[in-house]
Order: structure tokens, then sequence, then C-alpha cells
């Protein structure tokens, strides 16, 4: 249907008004034109009001729009929002909205699918189909926004990259989501207000420092202790603690932005006095904070989650030492909707 049409938002400003131009058009009508696609989020040429009929058809006739669209939305107890959202190749993705008393934050994936098996979560057992392109990307911010709007009366506050896949493997779309999300001519989000996660890839964690990049970066940890950590995160065989500490002082460095280390508490694997102790000795390489994240079993995994003293225990001996450490309590477990849990089970009906 889209055959020989540009997707017209894999283009720049730039690129758009030269292929204007190239069309008899006049180089502001680009203008207009990009306003419409980023900062009012239209995704249909016939939307464009204040643009003639004419350039409306040339538009249709030339480009496309390739709208990301809700595939179906899951209620939790919790009022969290599950959706699964189709591409236009019908794909499925996951995205989440999180609504607590404090922020409404959505969860976006930057991948379908990922290719990095971390053993505790469901989206590692599916393969990486592809990349999302940065407009995918956006479109979930969109849509997620717009359901905070239309079910708590309430505006987007935060944006975390945490759904499915590893942001740093999609690097350019993902930092140009970003740029299109914080932009004027765009979402005019705050860059303070995003977190990229990340599983560890210390190159590309080096990257984005000499990029100086504005938004958050956390790390998804684990594990303080090499063995343990290859063992649940098979990533960290190429990148050790060793490689990302190094990668995260450069980043510091270059950046000035303090990091956020996750780390699920596993019953009986890494939540001992021990495991803290090897956490704090990882913390002191650069300004932190830490958030202890409960664990959401998943059916492919026999992990389960630690006691709440164990958890307590561990967050209080992390305090001791003086870092910042946060306690965060599962969100949207009951539609699978936590984290570790996205994994599109309806994805075999669709594609």
């Amino acid at each position: 249907m889209n055959q020989g049409k540009t997707d017209i938002r894999s283009l720049s400003l730039e690129a758009l008004q030269q292929r204007f131009v190239s069309l008899g058009e006049k180089s502001f009508r680009a203008k207009q034109v990009y306003e419409w696609l980023w900062k009012k989020s239209c995704v249909s040429f016939d939307d464009m009001s204040n643009i003639s009929k004419e350039l409306r058809h040339k538009l249709d006739e030339h480009f496309t729009i390739n709208a990301v669209k809700i595939h179906n939305s899951q209620f939790s107890a919790d009022k969290t929002i599950k959706n699964s959202f189709k591409l236009h190749d019908t794909h499925l993705i996951e995205g989440v909205l999180i609504p607590t008393p404090e922020r409404m934050t959505a969860c976006v994936s930057s991948q379908v699918g990922c290719s990095l098996t971390c053993k505790f979560c469901a989206t590692g057992y599916m393969d990486r189909k592809r990349n999302l392109n940065a407009d995918e990307i956006y479109d979930q911010v969109v849509l997620i926004s717009q359901q905070a709007q239309q079910n708590y009366n309430l505006p987007l506050t935060n944006i975390v990259y945490m759904g499915m896949g590893e942001p740093l493997l999609n690097y350019a779309n993902v930092l140009k989501s970003v740029e299109r999300i914080t932009a004027e001519d765009g979402l005019g989000m705050a860059a303070k207000r995003i977190t990229v996660s990340t599983a560890g890839i210390a190159k590309m964690i080096k990257k984005l420092g000499d990029d100086q990049v504005k938004f958050n970066l956390a790390l998804s940890l684990h594990a303080a202790n090499d063995e343990k950590r290859n063992q649940i995160m098979p990533i960290n065989e190429q990148n050790s603690l060793k490689a990302l500490a190094e990668a995260l002082k450069y980043y510091y460095n270059k950046t000035k932005n303090p990091v956020t280390y996750e780390y699920i508490v596993f019953h009986n694997f890494n939540d001992g006095l021990q495991d803290a102790m090897e956490l704090a000795r990882f913390c002191k390489h650069l300004p932190c904070k830490v958030n202890i994240i409960e664990y959401n079993p998943i059916s492919f995994a026999d992990f389960l989650n630690a006691g709440e003293d164990k958890i307590d225990a561990f967050a209080t001996y992390l305090r001791k030492q003086g870092i910042i450490t946060n306690v965060r309590r599962s969100r949207g477990k009951d539609i699978d909707a936590a984290c570790g849990q996205l994994a599109v089970k309806e994805q075999a009906a669709v594609v």
C-alpha cells in the first residue's frame, strides 16, 4: 500500500524542505507540515487544516505516516494501564502507563523483542525482530500521554525507556526520539524527566558521554559480582563490571549526571549481606542512587522475589553506607505489566 512512498517522519526538517522544493512547493510549507507531525502529533495529512487540499493530496501521493496504533489495553487494579501497540508492519510491542500520587510515567519500548536473553525477563525469551524507528518510540509517548489525560485528567510527567528491548542497541533512533520529545518544535518535555535504562553496554555508555546527553541513565545491575551477573545476564561476559565501572566514570566525567542502579533482589541469589557489600563498593565509583526492585515472577524462569525482611535489611545496609536507596514496589503485576514481564502474548495471532 505504501510502496514507493517515503516515511515522512524519517526526514529531518532540512531534508523535508528539500523534498518540498523538488515537488514545486515553497520550503516554508515543509515547516508547517513538520510542526503538524512533531508538535501536534498529527498522524493524518487530512487533519492538517492550514495546508491546502492540493498539497495534502500531494503529501498523500509521495509520503506515508507509519502511525503506531493501540491494539489492546489492560487496566490493573492499581490503575496501571498496559498497552500492546500495533506497528505499521503488524508487529506488536508493549508500553505502560504507571500512575502514582507523585507522577504519571510512560514506560516505552525501543525494540520489537530483545536479543539480550536476561534470564529473569520475559522479553529476553523473545527474539529480536527489529529496532523501532524514532517516530514509533515518539508515538508510544503520545498515546500513553493521551491515556493519562483521558483516564486520570493528568499530564505525563516522566518517560522511562524500560520496556521491550535494549535502548543502547538502537542508539541512533533512541537519541532521535529523545530529541523529538524534548525539542521546542516537538513535545517540549524536559530531558531530566526522561530515563534511559541499559543492561550495560560499555562502549555505548561512553558514547552517551561523548554525546553529552541530558537525560538520566539507569543501569540494570542486579549483581555487583561478575560470576553472579554472568549467570543471569549473559551480556556481562563481554561487558564486565570493571568495564562498566570505567564506562560509567567516563560518562559521569563528560555529563556530570549521576547514575541510577536498578537492582532486583532475588530470593537466595543476590539478597545477602555480602551482595549488599559488593553493591555498596560498586556505588563508590561515582555519584549514584540505587532503586531496589521487587522481582515479578515469569513462567519461563524459576526465580523468586526476596522476602520483605531481606529487602529491608539490604536497603538499610546501603543507606548506612550513605547511598541513596529507594525500594520500588511493583505496579501492574496482575496484568503482566510490571518490570520484566512485557512479552506480547498475542504476537503469534497477529503476525
